[in-house]
């Protein structure tokens, strides 16, 4: 019987995503050598990389004008490399989540940070509306999916100022307009992967413009011109991130996605609303953790 992991963490991969995954680990490409132990400089690992930039432009419609990199750290190295690179004097971050408080903490340490709201006091039960944000900052920083908490954004805020985005959790679950940001990241284990890459699309003429000298792990650049191999990538979690892509593409891509994450979503709401057993908030007469799970409030 099937297993499901219902966990915020790492996510359920097809079964075919695994099993071809450890057909590499076994052998990689007919080569006698495991997938784990191959050099990342190997002739046969390139393409792996190019066909899930590729891949990753294609299903995402990418325009021209932004690079597609795989770096470790998770998401959370992003906190701090986003604003290292892209924060010049004031940027702004909607506070959703856990995530959200942590990549506002990150930031302080590389000029001054806006919040345009917050749902903190509530315990982040909602995202918040009737704010503005102000025309002077660098970028406007969001969390799409908050894990923990629950709430989801689904679509491209209407701000005049560059959106930058952690999408770790819902990246290829629906369409983006990506031309509307300046970075889009996500740590690949929610969504697409195993734990170990993350993934970050960049504006390329966005970058090189911080005040600051950029330590040359930190920055976007170098892993841009060194087409993520700058230093030794994480190897099976982007063969793994591949072969979900090309699952995804196979399975009609992040239109089909949306679909069956909203016929998913149907089938959780209904059962709340109908099951009388489930403990109820004596305001709203609903469940008390309707606003926890996907709903963009």
């Amino acid at each position: 019987m099937k297993k499901y992991n219902f966990n915020a963490g790492p996510s359920i991969l097809p079964r075919e995503v695994i099993e071809n995954t450890a057909k590499q680990i076994l052998d990689f490409n007919g080569s006698g050598l495991s997938l784990a132990e191959i050099s990342h400089r190997a002739k046969d690992f390139q393409p792996v990389v190019d066909e899930a930039v590729a891949l990753f432009k294609e299903l995402l419609d990418i325009p021209e004008g932004y690079s597609v990199i795989f770096l470790g750290g998770g998401a959370s190295l992003q906190f701090c490399q986003i604003p290292c690179n892209f924060l010049i004097k004031k940027a702004a971050y909607l506070n959703t989540g856990t995530w959200a408080k942590k990549a506002m903490k990150e930031a302080k340490h590389f000029g001054e940070v806006v919040e345009v709201a917050s749902s903190a006091d509530d315990n982040y039960t909602f995202i918040p509306k009737g704010w503005t944000c102000p025309d002077d900052v660098d970028y406007l920083h969001f969390t799409t999916n908050n894990t923990i908490f629950g709430t989801e954004i689904r679509k491209e805020l209407d701000v005049k100022v560059p959106l930058i985005a952690d999408m770790s959790s819902d990246i290829m679950s629906r369409p983006v307009d990506v031309s509307k940001y300046t970075a889009i990241y996500a740590g690949a284990q929610k969504n697409i992967s195993m734990a170990g890459v993350t993934v970050v699309i960049v504006k390329d003429d966005m970058l090189g413009k911080a005040p600051r000298e950029i330590p040359t792990m930190l920055d976007y650049r170098t892993h841009v011109e060194k087409g993520s191999m700058f230093n030794t990538p994480p190897v099976v979690p982007i063969y793994t991130m591949l072969e979900n892509l090309r699952w995804v593409k196979a399975q009609g891509g992040v239109k089909e996605m949306e679909k069956r994450a909203q016929e998913r979503a149907k089938i959780v709401y209904g059962e709340i609303d109908r099951n009388k057993l489930l403990p109820r908030n004596s305001e709203r007469g609903r469940p008390f953790f309707d606003e926890h799970l996907f709903r963009d409030e």
